[in-house]
């Protein structure tokens, strides 16, 4: 079953769609035509919007597959005005977006592992807390695993989180073996009977080959201690590092075997196109996106709202 189902509340979707505010001025609000909503659809009109869907990191094969059924459409007389292409635009984000949604889903056997990994800075520490809040309120017992020993900060963050959450953590001194810290947190999951486990990591790298080494031996451990795990490997992207986020997905994907997207910052970036690329280009569902720092503001991904906020 779902870990909870939920839908985006109102004050949610209002977030989103602020946040998405400098992505629809991009999209939208700079093809002249558009912005003005009134007037007939022609070749400038699909030529500008093909540049700004390039310019919010939407990627150029996506950007020119949306401009092409978009002329088609209008060589038909489909589309008789720019009110009906953001209409049809709409439309074919969402469809986009469909087919990769997919919320965390908990089920037994327990423990349900959960790998979160990304690079410095993306947010990982701080999302765990925020997954860990809202499992807790669908009644799973969750235990963290402080597994980013290169930062004292990390540790003492996820502590304040994890006592927020009501989780259980089990922490090791800063410097000491990642593997070691994630060994006793299974453990101890199974001793206390936790329903989920959530692993933070260091803020690899994508292009340091021993980081990423190091990040393989975690996998095995989780591997050899619970048959079957990781169920679940998160990967947590910045928004605004545009089509950054790509290639730290793809890298990503063939060492740990990505399952979900968590893209945190998704408010005030102008680079919102990069939902579209990260899951046309990867196949790998979003589980969750943020629009801030609050606990409410992690929300199970949803086609959909998503097209509705940026429209």
């Amino acid at each position: 079953m779902a870990a909870y189902d939920e839908p985006p509340s109102g004050s949610f979707f209002s977030r989103l769609k602020t946040g998405l505010s400098k992505t629809r001025e991009l999209l939208l609000m700079n093809v002249e035509a558009v912005a003005r909503g009134i007037g007939p659809v022609d070749e400038n009109v699909l030529a500008e919007l093909e540049e700004a869907l390039i310019l919010a990191d939407a990627g150029a094969d996506l950007a020119r597959e949306y401009v092409e059924a978009l002329r088609a459409t209008w060589r038909r007389g489909e589309l008789p005005d720019v009110e009906a292409l953001r209409a049809e635009l709409k439309r074919m984000v969402a469809k986009t977006l469909a087919p990769r949604v997919a919320p965390l889903s908990v089920v037994p056997p327990y423990p349900f592992v959960v790998l979160v990994v990304g690079v410095n800075g993306v947010g990982k520490t701080t999302t765990i807390g925020k997954i860990a809040h809202q499992l807790r309120e669908a009644g799973h017992p969750v235990l963290v695993a402080a597994g980013d020993t290169f930062r004292a900060a990390a540790i003492g963050q996820l502590r304040v989180w994890a006592e927020r959450a009501g989780a259980d953590i089990i922490h090791h001194k800063e410097g000491s073996d990642s593997s070691a810290v994630v060994f006793d947190a299974l453990r101890a999951a199974r001793a206390r009977g936790s329903h989920v486990v959530l692993i933070d990591t260091a803020g690899r790298l994508h292009t340091k080959a021993n980081l990423m080494e190091e990040m393989r031996k975690v996998v095995r451990v989780i591997g050899r201690e619970v048959p079957g795990a990781p169920q679940e490997v998160l990967l947590v992207l910045d928004a605004t590092s545009g089509r950054n986020a790509i290639a730290q997905a793809k890298t990503f994907q063939d060492v740990t075997g990505v399952t979900g997207i968590v893209l945190t910052k998704l408010d005030g970036t102008a680079k919102g196109g990069v939902v579209l690329a990260v899951t046309r280009e990867t196949d790998v569902p979003i589980r969750f996106v943020g629009v801030g720092e609050t606990v409410d503001d992690l929300r199970p991904f949803d086609a959909e709202s998503f097209a509705a906020a940026l429209f």
